[in-house]
């Protein structure tokens, strides 16, 4: 039984190559902080950010695409392996997505949650080849192919030819990023307090790296800091894209610099292929248009963009003996 996990910042999805999609859920963790048993995993402790008690503590086991509490990771895994296997004693090979940059203690902690979790085998994969195998891009010929992966945590841009990564870049700088700034700018310039699942709410409805060509306002509703009373009011869309500028100048600034190191001649085959944008990030309004714009190369969205590293992980089994790159080596024997 071989599966993908995309063990993301914001979401886990567990992908089969045959059936799909199996689970998505929020990587998010509730912990009772007196007996330090875990009262909610997934979408029910999502439920409970920023709403929990004093006694419970809601966390996210995920930060930037790396582990940052590896027991609530552990004990995220098992749960949902449980949840899609039940009681089998069967355990599965187990193929897991890391951004591209990935550290060995970083991919030390990612291998042993799988392991611990009850997986036979773990492999690693570089997000932005379990990203281009999703999208369905041919990356066995000599043909260069861009891929720009927007997650919640990190972003990773890549041009990938014969089986091989050619240049790379990763940034811990996407969806989380913009949600916060999303609530800095409600709490500066508003004086109101919100919290992470409106601020992503926000970014959804009128969230846009381009200007926009209608007047969509969104009705936020959250705290005022003077008052301490409730409080709602619209906010249109050109004061989101001024928040969140910075952070999608950023990514721009990478996918620029990775063109800029690319070898020439794959540099023209991307320019007649196009840049591939997958990631839940790639669905923010205009960013394949600001894309196209600053770096002259036609960008497009891959068809269901959120789901295609999951399932280019699960694909992965398939070119285990053929990859060059995109494999991490952990140096980890495991039994």
């Amino acid at each position: 039984m071989d599966i993908g996990i995309d063990l993301g910042t914001t979401t886990v999805i567990i992908y089969f190559k045959d059936k799909g999609a199996v689970l998505s859920e929020p990587s998010v963790v509730a912990i009772n902080r007196k007996t330090d048993e875990v009262v909610a995993v997934g979408e029910e402790a999502y439920r409970m950010l920023g709403k929990a008690p004093d006694r419970l503590q809601v966390i996210k086991p995920m930060s930037d695409g790396v582990i940052s509490d590896y027991a609530a990771t552990e004990v995220m895994i098992k749960f949902f392996l449980h949840k899609v296997f039940g009681n089998s004693i069967i355990k599965p090979r187990v193929s897991i997505c890391v951004p591209s940059q990935i550290t060995g203690v970083e991919s030390k902690a990612v291998v042993d949650s799988a392991a611990t979790a009850g997986a036979r085998k773990v492999y690693l994969i570089e997000e932005p080849v379990a990203a281009a195998l999703g999208a369905g891009l041919d990356i066995t010929k000599p043909n260069g192919n861009m891929i720009v992966d927007i997650g919640g945590g990190t972003t990773d841009i890549a041009v990938l030819s014969l089986n091989g990564i050619v240049t790379k870049q990763s940034i811990k700088v996407a969806g989380n990023k913009m949600d916060d700034a999303i609530i800095r700018h409600m709490k500066d310039y508003h004086n109101l307090l919100i919290g992470e699942q409106t601020a992503r709410h926000i970014k959804t409805e009128v969230g846009c790296a381009y200007p926009r060509e209608d007047s969509k306002s969104v009705a936020v509703r959250g705290r005022n800091l003077l008052t301490g009373l409730p409080q709602m009011i619209d906010i249109g869309w050109k004061e989101i894209y001024g928040a969140i500028k910075d952070h999608v100048s950023e990514i721009i600034l990478s996918v620029q610099q990775v063109i800029e190191r690319t070898p020439p001649e794959l540099v023209g085959d991307v320019y007649s292929n196009g840049i591939v944008m997958t990631g839940g990030g790639s669905l923010l309004y205009g960013m394949d248009t600001l894309i196209t714009e600053q770096t002259k190369i036609k960008a497009r969205v891959a068809e269901d963009p959120v789901n295609c590293v999951a399932k280019g992980t699960a694909m992965s089994f398939d070119y285990l003996d053929k990859l060059y790159d995109g494999f991490v080596d952990t140096g980890i024997k495991m039994k």
